[in-house]
């Protein structure tokens, strides 16, 4: 019964291989290992390649458009030099936090409302500019940033995961879920900043291309303001935002579809580029070498984060919920449950919201048995099985590699940096819950 799950594993193990050690391109490994995967669990070897495809232009739709505007925001804000003006602003207003410490709050109020995705292509240049700033390594920003945006996005409505969690176990108080779940991922956020605090610390500082500084030759009065260099990223998230919070109840109907439209994260982010594009238009050829940076950066990441779409479709084929189900006969686990259905299936199939979601629907039949039936064990429940759907984010999914390539991490640093500070938080957010819902219960 549990033979697929030995296949995912060696799956696993391959792209470390074939990635770290044998250092063949993660397009490659992630191409072999998804071949050998899909024939492994009886793919009939002629559907073998439709299945990847599929799986391939599933992701690259969905996320495509966010990494190309995101990216060639970043391209702008580097060739007007707006990301000095951030960096500077950021360190003024932010001095008395440790730097890893102050990109995971950014992370965690930028993620409430933005997918943590679309919020690490936004913000990965100014962690770049800020690195260099600062000769602060690289990779404890971008780990600081990746769990900043991660605890908030499994915990915090309005992101779908806790959204669709809370309608699946008929959670009517809303309000208190956002409170508690504020209130945890705002400790995991935490958690991230202090590993990220000791990366930087443990890891050498290697300079990435160019060094971007104030003492480059750039005069201050060169730079685009502080306000004018963050209107690129922060009118996306501004513009994402309105659309969760706005009501649309009383609005004419073309006003409604028009506001839809323009607070979908794509269109979100177009508007931003087309911003980030006019920092310094008069410039000639800013335009056109800002859009051809951002188009060399897309690709590659792209073609990576497509092919670990297609090894987590060809993944979700397998019967995940059924071992999953298996767990439910063990009543004596408690609340656990949530955490370990949530965490298998995170870990097997990649997508942290597809594991929630999941999860909320297999517990719901449970709750009364596991006495979560009330509003309260309801919302302990939707927090165990958060915490479990962020444990951990590696190669089967999507944001590893956008984490990993957009900070120029090799597989092997990813593992070591990124899945591990995910696999810290998750474990510490168990402990978090089960501390919380021990006093409930007291209480």
């Amino acid at each position: 019964m549990y033979l697929p799950l030995l296949y995912i594993v060696l799956t696993i193990l391959w792209i470390i291989i074939g990635s770290s050690y044998i250092k063949w391109h993660p397009f490659l490994v992630l191409l072999i290992g998804s071949f050998l995967l899909a024939l492994l669990v009886g793919t009939p070897i002629v559907n073998t390649f439709e299945q990847i495809g599929s799986g391939f232009y599933k992701i690259v739709k969905s996320i495509g458009l966010l990494i190309l505007f995101g990216t060639i925001i970043g391209a702008a804000l580097e060739q007007s030099k707006g990301t000095l003006s951030l960096a500077g602003g950021i360190l003024k207003h932010l001095s008395r936090l440790p730097l890893p410490y102050a990109i995971s709050c950014i992370g965690y109020l930028v993620s409430i409302p933005v997918f943590c995705d679309a919020a690490f292509v936004i913000l990965s240049q100014l962690n770049k500019t800020l690195s260099r700033q600062t000769k602060t390594p690289l990779v404890g920003l971008a780990v600081a940033l990746s769990t900043g945006l991660f605890a908030p996005h499994v915990l915090v409505p309005p992101t779908p995961g806790p959204l669709a969690a809370a309608a699946n176990l008929n959670l009517d108080n809303l309000l208190l879920l956002i409170v508690i779940g504020g209130s945890i991922a705002f400790i995991l956020i935490m958690v991230g900043g202090a590993y990220g605090n000791y990366l930087s610390k443990k890891m050498e500082y290697i300079p990435e291309g160019e060094s971007e500084t104030l003492d480059d030759g750039t005069e201050i009065t060169a730079l685009p303001s502080f306000k004018k260099a963050l209107l690129p990223i922060a009118l996306p998230i501004l513009l994402m935002c309105l659309g969760t919070i706005l009501p649309t109840s009383a609005m004419p109907q073309t006003m409604v579809q028009m506001l839809k439209a323009l607070t979908q994260p794509t269109t979100a982010l177009f508007v931003g580029m087309l911003f980030a594009l006019g920092l310094d238009f008069r410039k000639k050829g800013f335009v056109r070498a800002s859009f051809q940076e951002g188009v060399k950066k897309t690709f590659p990441i792209l073609l990576i984060t497509g092919m670990g779409g297609a090894l987590g479709a060809i993944i979700q084929t397998l019967p995940l919920v059924e071992y999953a189900k298996a767990l439910t006969q063990m009543e004596g686990l408690g609340i656990l449950i949530a955490f370990l259905i949530a965490a298998l299936l995170k870990t097997a199939q990649g997508s942290s919201t597809v594991a929630i979601i999941t999860t909320s629907s297999i517990l719901f039949p449970l709750l009364p048995l596991l006495g979560l039936d009330s509003e309260m064990g309801k919302i302990w429940a939707i927090m165990a099985l958060g915490v479990g759907s962020m444990t951990v984010s590696h190669a089967n999914d999507s944001y590893f590699w956008i984490v990993s390539q957009m900070s120029g991490m090799d597989v092997k640093t990813a593992y070591r940096t990124h899945t591990f500070g995910t696999f810290i938080q998750g474990m510490v957010g168990l402990l978090v819950v089960l501390i919380g819902y021990t006093l409930w219960q007291l209480f």
